[in-house]
């Protein structure tokens, strides 16, 4: 199914990626066309300003060039739109003069005179259609070319050149900013193309995780592991119990041999009686001929679980087993209270596995103490501080009444005790030394409970004072101590239940405790040493 998913997805980000490749390619389609567009424009450009040079009526056959010297001619203040100045002194006396000679030929001479020209005003013709914003024909463009005095010739001939210089120098400016747009366009659909890439790969991913957490909630509740609670997935006492049963099975695997063969095995007691089949594993202890007459006597020919009888070994041994844990807020550091829920499922398992009829308490405790099972085990969070005294007297007033021929107490904690119950029912912290006094009275009283094996797991910490709290109050109780590591806290706890013990050094820094806030002059006293574990 992650597979078949996995293709889909990846089918759906190349489709993704090859439509933004499309678009990418058309853009640069479109720019090369508008380049060569743009080329073609500026050699046109280029030609008229060859044309422009040197002005002929034949070459103003090109309508771009004759817009161009359309345009210059009917620019204002230019030579030909300009008026004439006025004729100064001597001019105007040789004009009398002319005019006064051409008066007396007339008056003597036998010839007529030619008729006088009207003389042309070109110039006021341009200028008056320059400001009316007119513009004038390709006959009149030839006869004003044609007109034109060298000088104006070559003004006009500037005129037109800057004229397509400055069009030059737009178009390139244009196409230089076409460049710079399309080249942003390029860039923002590749960004988008990279970012459509990661959103479909997420996408995808999510599809595949989603599935799988569908199919798995699935099985899930099929399997009756979990359900569903105000809308959220809720798990169950049958998957806690089974994940039990795996951190067991892990946990096993580090023992030594001697201590995996103990866990394996059951109480013992050499006295069996015949009952139906409970269990799978007590298959082994088929008794086939009382099985094969119970199946013929119900009229079928085959074994089933109704007409299967086994040899049950009877115990007489009655366990009951305390497990106390701290889960005050020190607990959240360095995974100290996951460990020991793992730990405690596992020795959970363990003790049910031996002894199936066994009473087990789990009580957590911070400044309260709580009975739970294995589901409220899992789901239980840090608290506030440690009530160690009240734990204790809650194992004393569980195993006093027990008719239990064996009765343990494990104590898992990573500190000192840290307050205490008072005798109206108040919850007293800030005060280490009643805290520790009330914690000894406890564990005198806990003492009194015959066959009790007590035994505490302190967590290892950087301060010896806890070590030393510790040690003083298992050996009131007449108990043993281990000091370990969070990741060994389920190999320890599984050592000491099959009759193991852990290698225990007391620490050089500072004596023991005879008394609250007071260091034991006595000698200490050497343990028993396994070094099947290490300490």
């Amino acid at each position: 199914m992650r597979e078949r998913l996995r293709r889909q997805a990846e089918r759906r980000v190349r489709r993704t990626i090859d439509e933004y490749a499309r678009r990418i390619d058309d853009l640069q389609t479109v720019g090369r066309r508008t380049s060569e567009e743009i080329e073609q424009e500026l050699r046109a450009l280029e030609a008229r300003r060859k044309a422009a040079r040197s002005l002929d009526l034949a070459s103003l056959g090109d309508a771009g060039l004759l817009d161009d010297v359309r345009s210059a001619l009917l620019l204002p203040g230019q030579a030909w739109n300009r008026p004439e100045s006025k004729p100064g002194l001597l001019a105007r006396l040789r004009a009398l003069l002319v005019r006064l000679a051409a008066w007396f030929r007339g008056l003597f001479g036998r010839r007529r005179s030619a008729p006088r020209q009207p003389r042309e005003d070109r110039r006021i013709v341009f200028a008056a259609l320059a400001a009316s914003g007119r513009t004038i024909g390709a006959s009149q463009v030839g006869d004003a070319l044609a007109h034109l005095t060298p000088a104006e010739r070559h003004q006009l001939e500037s005129s037109v050149d800057k004229s397509i210089q400055a069009r030059e120098r737009d178009l390139k400016k244009a196409a230089e900013e076409k460049r710079k747009e399309a080249e942003a366009q390029r860039r923002d659909l590749e960004a988008e193309r990279e970012e459509a890439r990661r959103r479909a790969e997420r996408d995808a991913s999510e599809r595949v995780r989603e599935a799988e957490e569908g199919r798995l909630a699935r099985e899930l509740k099929e399997r009756g592991f979990v359900t569903e609670r105000d809308g959220a997935i809720a798990v169950t006492y049958g998957l806690i119990e089974r994940f039990a049963r795996l951190v067991l099975e892990e946990e096993t695997r580090s023992l030594p041999a001697d201590v995996r063969r103990s866990l394996a095995g059951a109480a013992a007691t050499g006295v069996y009686e015949k009952a139906r089949l409970r269990r799978a594993e007590e298959v082994a202890h088929l008794d086939l001929p009382g099985s094969l007459l119970a199946a013929r006597l119900t009229g079928s020919r085959h074994i089933d679980e109704s007409t299967s009888y086994v040899y049950r070994e009877v115990t007489s041994e009655r366990v009951h087993v305390v497990l106390a844990f701290d889960k005050s807020g020190s607990m959240a550091e360095s995974e100290k209270l996951p460990a020991a829920k793992k730990a405690l499922l596992a020795l959970y398992i363990a003790i049910r596995k031996r002894h199936a009829d066994a009473t087990i308490d789990v009580l957590a405790f911070d400044n309260e103490v709580r009975l739970l099972d294995l589901l409220e085990l899992w789901e239980c969070t840090p608290g506030a501080f440690t009530n160690t005294a009240e734990a204790l007297h809650t194992a004393h007033l569980l195993l006093e009444s027990s008719r239990a021929s064996r009765k343990e107490v494990y104590l898992v904690t990573d500190g000192l005790p840290e307050c205490y119950t008072d005798a109206d029912g108040r919850v007293r912290s800030g005060q280490l030394d009643l805290a520790m006094g009330q914690a000894l009275e406890r564990a005198r009283e806990l003492a009194t409970v015959p066959g009790l094996k007590f035994s505490m797991i302190l967590l290892r910490s950087e301060h010896p004072e806890y070590e030393l709290a510790a040690r003083e109050i298992t050996r009131t109780v007449h108990g043993s101590l281990a000091v370990t590591d969070p990741e060994q806290l389920g190999i320890e706890l599984l050592v000491r239940w099959a009759g193991g013990t852990e290698t225990v050094k007391r620490p050089s820094v500072a004596p023991a405790l005879d008394r609250v806030g007071a260091p034991s002059k006595a000698k200490a006293r050497r343990r028993r040493v396994d070094r099947r574990m290490g300490g």
